[in-house]
């Protein structure tokens, strides 16, 4: 699976939705619920992420436990100490990731992935990226449109591409595949696209169906934080039931 950003793109991903996340969790409160997340208070949330990145960190240099519940760390860490735990986490995940050679040798877990430093540092920008989005909502009080999150296309358009080829493809039994179903997503911005073929398993192919039973339609950002079910601007051309399902099946994979 190959990316279409650069190991220093994804990088600044990270560093700049590093930051947004802890912006909008302090100007939130870390009492403030999140609507897109709606069993989590921006304390949960901003534990999570943290955890996450030390996780992610850890699969490098491995010293020490190997981090676990979120729920730990809001037990262990004073609450006014959350948001500065938080970004040592950010930046020790930049210089693992900046540190690593290009051969370090890591647990991955998509689906035709790219070498372990590759594969982390775009699966880290775009966990910090969806998770800034949660941010944003608890601190709008609702669920954002792609137009407040301001993301840039080129980095949407990877994100879409790890979803479809990396996340999807590998949780193949989560979906009805009684009825077999082919879905373009095609965004309005680019001139590229992915049909999914739903059927006996989930395949994947990195061009337009010339008839799919549906399209899903929107700009990147849209379709990004759509299919993250992060967002309702996705449009449906054809079988409208297919976004219902998209939604369901791919709450129990990713939520």
């Amino acid at each position: 699976m190959p990316t279409s950003l650069e190991l220093a793109a994804h990088l600044d991903v990270i560093r700049s939705a590093g930051a947004l996340l802890a912006d909008h969790a302090a100007t939130a409160g870390l009492d403030a619920s999140v609507p897109t997340c709606p069993d989590w208070t921006v304390a949960d949330l901003v534990a999570h992420q943290g955890m996450v990145h030390r996780w992610a960190a850890w699969q490098f240099h491995q010293q020490g436990a190997e981090p676990d519940d979120h729920t730990d760390y809001l037990r262990e860490i004073p609450r006014p100490r959350l948001l500065e735990w938080y970004a040592e986490g950010v930046r020790d995940l930049l210089t693992t990731l900046e540190s690593a050679p290009d051969d370090a040798e890591a647990m991955v877990f998509l689906n035709d992935a790219p070498p372990p430093r590759r594969f982390w540092a775009r699966r880290q920008a775009f966990e910090t990226t969806i998770h800034s989005v949660d941010a944003l909502s608890a601190r709008l009080g609702r669920v954002p449109v792609a137009a407040e999150v301001a993301l840039d296309s080129a980095v949407a358009l990877d994100g879409i591409d790890e979803i479809v080829s990396g996340f999807v493809t590998r949780h193949d039994a989560q979906w009805d595949r009684a009825n077999p179903v082919t879905l373009s997503i095609a965004p309005d911005d680019a001139a590229r696209a992915w049909t999914l073929t739903i059927a006996e398993r989930i395949v994947t192919e990195p061009m337009r169906a010339n008839y799919p039973d549906a399209t899903f339609a929107g700009t990147a950002a849209q379709l990004l934080l759509g299919l993250w079910n992060r967002g309702a601007e996705i449009t449906v051309r054809g079988q409208a039931d297919v976004l219902d399902l998209w939604r369901e099946r791919s709450r129990i994979s990713w939520s």
